[in-house]
């Protein structure tokens, strides 16, 4: 009884012990581990967090240091691990460049919804600030998707299932490609102002990465137009989700000239620090100085690191013995790059009587190029961290009237015997290669110096590298106005342009006076190499199929190199130099083949099933 007492007086002391409680303080506690919506949509350090997420998906397909999506197109191949070896027997699959990717559509939707809904204690400022840049992040994605995949659904609030039975309300079918690129227009201009407070970055969306990806859209909507239709049988749907109507093409060359021409009269400038125009050109994206860059995805912290340096430096220059030398640019590429007199970049490899060109130095045969390519490629005789690069295929031995060409697996023991004092101090190979079958070593007899970072042990995984990634700079500018100018027919203004940008690299004053389509083209191939912009210009140019044709015979749907042998001819006045071979590496096997279905990547089947309203792409 007395126990039964005692447990009587403990409960009515809880209960009275709860009724004089104040709720709030027992029952209602803020809690230590989650995140109320107040608190994260009015803390500017985690909206911060948040949006910072938001820049990090940002998608590309060959960009962002993607090692392996380089060598896919006609300026590179794959010399890495074997069992990547793919990427040279590579063809365009219906399904290459496909993105669709509405859950992170929904992510910004939502955070614009709530940002409209529970920031009552920011600024009107921070407020804009934030609102701005979400939906820069979401023009961005809705460019990355019609520019591969054309017209798709816009959606701009979050989709809401009510278990109703009913899904059709959250099936949503695919707009007019021109529709998307408008709506990517409006938007811009519309938040260009409010991302104004953010223009001393280089990391954030400010009103000239609005410009710079306005410029970029409308120059290709523009072409789209223009090009598409002016082919045999243009790539259309019904419907207009493919295709745009061909008198759309001036009002968008406008619309790109004139955010191209806000962003030239800005605070910005070609970078011009290194009066050594080619070391010039490759400090631009890797010192990060200057006022070139607009926009770029920075690696500033251990957390962010790449590891591009590490997958593509020198062999002979590596600091980690687990990979190196995974980029081998192709002879094409290279000889892109014209000769600063104008002349075509075609390397003089032979005379027109069929013999070899004898040269004094390794690296003559570069000599009077355009600086963006020693900027961009690392060539025979050339150097890299202060230290030349020891690329030599073998030996020249002139036999019966002719030269052998001989690596130094094929050069006999009594041969070299009898050559030994010949090349006391002398190469039989070089470290470097290039070398016609193996891995980890150029097979091109180039390598890539644009991104590689030169800091001091970038090419360990315990390091890695930190320099960053332009999402757009001033140079993509002045060429997206010289060539929307031209399309207008404003000739002066765009060679106005484009001799600009050449004067930086090398060329001398109004080097271009009689400015073409080729020209620009050609421009745009050496100026952004590896910058995730070849494969889409070739797209909208409606070139892709023809650059890329499948022939075995074709030098950009083939990689070739460039093999350099030290002449053995004693006695002889070419004794000691060099000559250079055109070669077919032999893992590249297949010639690259796009294909008018690539025009647009195909839908996933997944996304069909659930909304039957999707249209199918052209011969999907």
């Amino acid at each position: 009884m007395k126990l039964r007492l005692i447990s009587m007086g403990i409960a009515m002391f809880a209960v009275s012990l709860l009724n004089s409680c104040n709720h709030d303080d027992w029952f209602d506690r803020e809690s230590k581990t989650l995140i109320t919506d107040q608190q994260l949509w009015n803390d500017p350090k985690l909206l911060t967090s948040l949006v910072a997420n938001y820049y990090d998906r940002l998608p590309t397909l060959h960009g962002v240091f993607n090692t392996g999506g380089m060598t896919e197109l006609d300026d590179a191949m794959w010399s890495g691990h074997r069992d990547q070896n793919w990427r040279n027997d590579f063809q365009f699959g219906d399904d290459y460049g496909r993105y669709w990717d509405y859950g992170l559509i929904r992510d910004l939707n939502l955070s614009l919804e709530n940002i409209a809904k529970f920031s009552t204690q920011l600024s009107d400022a921070q407020r804009k600030q934030y609102n701005a840049e979400i939906r820069f992040i979401r023009a961005f994605v809705y460019f990355e998707m019609v520019k591969r995949m054309g017209g798709v659904p816009i959606v701009t609030t979050q989709l809401i299932y009510d278990f109703s039975g009913d899904p059709t309300p959250l099936q949503v079918a695919r707009s007019k490609e021109h529709e998307v690129y408008d709506f990517i227009y409006q938007e811009l201009e519309e938040i260009k102002e409010d991302l104004a407070a953010n223009n001393a970055s280089k990391t954030r969306a400010n009103k000239y990465a609005a410009l710079a990806l306005e410029s970029r859209a409308m120059l290709y909507a523009a072409s789209i137009a223009k090009y598409n239709n002016l082919m045999a049988s243009p790539i259309t749907t019904t419907g207009g989700e493919v295709g745009i109507p061909a008198n759309m093409a001036s009002a968008y060359y406008s619309k790109s000239l004139a955010a191209s021409k806000e962003i030239i009269s800005a605070p910005f400038a070609l970078y011009t620090e290194n009066a050594d125009k080619g070391a010039n050109f490759y400090d631009m994206l890797n010192k990060k100085t200057g006022r070139e860059v607009i926009f770029a995805k920075d690696f500033a912290t251990s957390l962010k690191v790449h590891r591009f340096a590490y997958d593509n430096i020198v062999r002979s220059l590596t600091e980690d013995n687990e990979s190196s030398s995974t980029i081998s640019p192709s002879l094409s590429f290279v000889e892109s790059f014209d000769y600063l007199d104008g002349s075509k970049g075609t390397l003089h490899t032979k005379n027109t009587d069929g013999n070899y060109v004898a040269y004094s130095h390794i690296d003559a045969i570069f000599a009077n190029k355009d600086a963006r390519l020693y900027g961009t490629v690392i060539y025979p005789g050339s150097t890299f961290r202060g230290r030349a690069v020891s690329i030599q295929a073998g030996v020249a031995i002139w036999n019966n009237n002719k030269y052998q060409l001989h690596a130094a697996a094929q050069l006999g023991q009594q041969l070299k015997d009898e050559l030994g004092k010949e090349y006391a101090g002398g190469l039989w190979t070089g470290f470097d290669g290039p070398l016609y079958d193996a891995q980890d070593v150029s097979n091109t007899g180039f390598y890539i110096r644009k991104f590689v970072s030169d800091a001091p042990a970038a090419s360990t995984r315990g390091t890695s590298a930190a320099n960053w990634w332009p999402w757009f700079r001033l140079g993509e500018i002045y060429l997206n106005a010289t060539e929307a100018a031209f399309e207008l027919g404003q000739v002066a203004d765009a060679t106005g342009y484009v001799n600009k940008l050449r004067e930086r690299a090398g060329f001398p004053a109004n080097s271009v006076t009689n400015l073409s389509m080729d020209i620009i083209r050609n421009e745009r191939r050496v100026e952004l190499a590896f910058e995730d912009h070849r494969f889409y210009d070739l797209k909208r140019w409606r070139m892709a199929h023809l650059v890329w044709d499948g022939s075995e015979n074709d030098t950009n749907a083939v990689v070739y190199g460039l093999y350099p042998y030290r002449i053995s001819r004693p006695g002889h006045v070419d004794d000691g130099k060099f000559i250079f071979e055109r070669v077919r590496p032999a893992r590249f096997r297949r010639a690259r083949f796009f294909r008018m279905a690539n025009y647009y990547a195909s839908i996933s089947q997944d996304v069909i099933n659930k909304n039957p309203k999707i249209v199918r792409n052209p011969f999907h």
